[in-house]
Parts: C-alpha cells; structure tokens; sequence
C-alpha cells in the first residue's frame, strides 16, 4: 500500500521541553490513522510540524514522496495536504456553497476579486462537495446560521475542495453529540475510501478513535509510546498505564 506520509526521527523543542522527541510512524492511502494521547503529549506540536507552521529541529516529513521540511503552510496545502480545525473555521456571513466556492478559487489560483466571482464560478464543483458530505439541501443557507455538526460537514467539504491525498483533523467531532460523531467519522471513512486519501486525526473521544481508526498511535511526554491497530493499542500495558487506564481499557473493547 502506498503511504501518503512519512515521518521520520521528528524532533521539536521549545527551550528545554521537548515536545515532540524522535517520533516515526507513517500512513497509508485508504486510512485513518488516529493519533492520541494526555494533555501536553505533542499532539497539537506534531500536527503543525507536519502542516508547515513550526518548523522541525531535526528528523524528517515526507508526503507523497516529497520531503517537506522548510515550506510553509500554504506551500504544503497546495501539494495536497488539507485540514480541519478543533473550533470551525467558516465565513460565517457566506453561504454554504459561497464557502467552498471560495476554497475552489484558491485551489484553483483564481483569487483576484474573489468576491465578484464567487457567485458564479464553480457552482457545480462546489454543490458536488456538498452532496459528499451530506449538506447539499443548505446549500443556500448563511453558515452562521447553521448547527455546530453542520459546520462540522461545511469545513469538510471546504478542505476536499483542495483535493488533498493527506487530510489533517484536529478534534473533527469536539462540540458534536454522540450521533452526530458517529456520523461524521463513518462519512470520513467512506471519503477516504472513495476518494483514496489518508486521514491523520486527533480525538479526545475514545468510543470515536477505538470504533473508527484503522491504526493509532499514542504519544506521551514528546514520546510516541506505542501503535498498531486499536485491538493492540488498546491492550497495550503502557497505554493502560499512562493514558486509558484499566476499566476503560475493557470498556472500549466491548464497543469496537
């Protein structure tokens, strides 16, 4: 299987902390890999090494066979990288489909007067987006008017419109209700299918990682402290010890 990321030796300190200390792992097309982990493991540093906005002390990023290290963020958006945010990021006065419209100019390098074309350009690239995700009927609808779970499906369909072969989801359900997480990850994981790209996420809600990830990777202290499938993450005495403790560890396994 074809990885879309690999990272390798990635080291980061900020004076003396290490926050991310000598981490490797990688990921495949076709899946979402799960990276969790206490307050203060390296999650949210990890993230912005690999999306360009800090810069590693040493080790290496790869991503679709090119080494990233040294180029921005929008550098690495335009070479197929994509993210999500933990608290949304939409305008919130546009329209739906004037969202992803407007992720659709960027992609596309049509970014001067952006206002005067948005209204008419890329329309059915745009309401394809949002039929993937499941929010087409609201196409019309002001996304400062919507529900937080519907926000959720617009910044994802506004980070498709780059057609990434890597997606970044920082927390994608936080703030969302347990159906409405569920939802939203098995759509996830249909697009990833679908669409042949791989997810690395971040998620606090253990039912969400141990139900849907295909892998994960826990990380503590700056360390990357264990990996594999949820079956052996989740049996994994370190683990047990440093983060999911023992009763949770015998309730996730009855729910995945």
């Amino acid at each position: 299987m074809e990885n879309v990321l690999q990272v390798q030796n990635l080291a980061k300190s900020f004076g003396g902390v290490k926050a991310v200390d000598n981490i490797s792992f990688d990921l495949e097309k076709r899946q979402l890999l799960a990276m969790i982990g206490p307050n203060g493991a390296g999650k949210s540093t990890c993230f912005n090494l690999i999306n360009g906005q800090l810069q590693p002390d040493s080790g290496s990023i790869v991503i679709m066979g090119r080494k990233m290290n040294g180029l921005k963020p929008r550098q690495v958006w335009k070479l197929g990288v994509g993210r999500t945010f933990q608290i949304t990021a939409t305008f919130s006065s546009m329209t739906v489909l004037e969202n992803v419209q407007v992720a659709l100019l960027s992609h596309h390098k049509q970014t001067q007067s952006i206002l005067k074309k948005v209204q008419k350009l890329y329309v059915d690239e745009a309401m394809d987006l949002l039929k993937v995700v499941g929010i087409a009927d609201q196409h019309d609808r002001a996304c400062g008017v919507l529900a937080y779970g519907d926000l959720k499906r617009v910044e994802l369909a506004v980070a498709l419109a780059s057609m990434p072969r890597l997606l970044l989801m920082d927390e994608p359900t936080a703030g969302m209700g347990p159906a409405e997480r569920s939802q939203l990850m098995s759509l996830t994981k249909d697009i990833v299918q679908t669409r042949e790209i791989g997810v690395l996420f971040t998620e606090h809600d253990m039912d969400v990682v141990f139900t849907h990830a295909d892998r994960i990777i826990v990380l503590n202290r700056g360390q990357l402290v264990a990996e594999g499938t949820p079956e052996q993450v989740r049996a994994n005495a370190e683990v047990q010890k440093t983060y999911l403790g023992i009763k949770e560890a015998r309730r996730l396994e009855q729910i995945h």
